[in-house]
């Protein structure tokens, strides 16, 4: 157990604390799933102002209507999302002797409200238009929102996990430098292939080559005719391609290093699941031709992929981590 500094903080779990980190890590998959399913259903603009829906905390007939209840809850989530991030890093502040933890909760703090603002810019500037991409600069928000959504995931993850009893007590000998590496590669190509899927999504782009896993009606793997949308399109599908070989030879080398610990090898079988999971998801997609339920699962289970890739990371540099802050 650490002493607690003259100030009052400590680097000892705290329970409660942890057990309040682990639900706002939790709560940002609610936000992202209602946020894809508001874009899937095309909901995003459904009230034309911001912060305020039709000027009001509780817009008339938001219950029953659909497209009105996606655009809101989300809204009323993302300010959930907001006052946890505050009250954590608060918390934190007061508590937390680890100065790079109590930055990175800061850190959380301004990403989310950047994230809200970024979301407002979505709907108030959607009435611009940007002709040579034909597109508007709202929808260019919203390709922003999005990629920030997963940055934020990550990064209430890594504080969450931070305060965990297995991480504060951790004592088994380090992950292999190749292995941490290649976990970092796997998280950079996932947040890759999050920013091309956004661009996609906000580009009406999903249905763009409308057969699977061929790109043409007779079996050919190139498109028959190019334009941005078939290009962004098909970019998403290689990168697929690639993540379908980096991420497997990650989680075996998770499982077979001796520096994991149960919890991590449990976690790389996992990743194989959502892998596995986000293949069939995104090629239902193209056979359903973009059902709502599949469309959204497949970008939660997007979201879900990048996150257990980034834990799984995360932990493998714990004494990096520590090592360093203690430096």
């Amino acid at each position: 157990m650490t002493s607690p500094t003259p100030s009052g903080r400590t680097a000892a779990h705290k329970p409660v604390l942890a057990l309040f980190a682990a639900l706002g890590s939790a709560w940002v998959f609610v936000l992202v799933l209602l946020g894809a399913f508001t874009t899937t259903i095309g909901a995003g603009m459904v009230f034309a102002d911001w912060p305020l829906s039709n000027g009001s905390l509780n817009p008339h007939g938001w219950l029953q209507n659909v497209a009105m209840f996606a655009e809101h809850s989300h809204r009323l989530s993302a300010a959930v999302m907001s006052t946890v991030t505050i009250v954590l890093a608060v918390w934190l502040w007061q508590t937390e002797s680890r100065a790079w933890l109590r930055k990175l909760a800061y850190f959380a703090v301004g990403l989310v409200l950047v994230q809200a603002l970024v979301g407002g810019l979505r709907v108030l500037l959607d009435h611009l238009q940007v002709a040579m991409i034909d597109t508007s600069v709202g929808r260019l928000f919203a390709m922003l929102h999005a990629v920030l959504a997963q940055t934020f995931v990550c990064t209430l993850i890594a504080v969450a996990t931070a305060c965990t009893k297995p991480w504060i007590t951790w004592s088994r000998p380090p992950v292999r430098a190749a292995v941490r590496r290649l976990g970092v590669i796997c998280c950079g190509l996932l947040l890759l292939q999050l920013a091309i899927a956004a661009v996609m999504r906000h580009s009406f782009a999903g249905l763009a080559i409308p057969t699977f896993p061929a790109s043409t009606v007779d079996g050919g793997i190139l498109p028959l005719e190019w334009n941005f949308r078939v290009g962004i399109h098909f970019a998403h599908r290689l990168m697929a391609l690639v993540l379908l070989g980096v991420i497997p030879w990650y989680a075996f080398d998770l499982l077979r290093d001796r520096g994991a610990s149960v919890r991590m090898k449990i976690g790389a079988g996992l990743l194989l699941g959502l892998l596995a999971t986000q293949i069939i998801l995104g090629a239902e997609i193209i056979w359903t031709y973009r059902s709502v339920y599949v469309t959204t699962g497949h970008v939660v289970v997007g979201a879900l992929t990048l996150a257990m890739t980034f834990w799984l990371t995360w932990c493998a540099h714990r004494d990096a981590i520590e090592g360093r802050a203690a430096a």
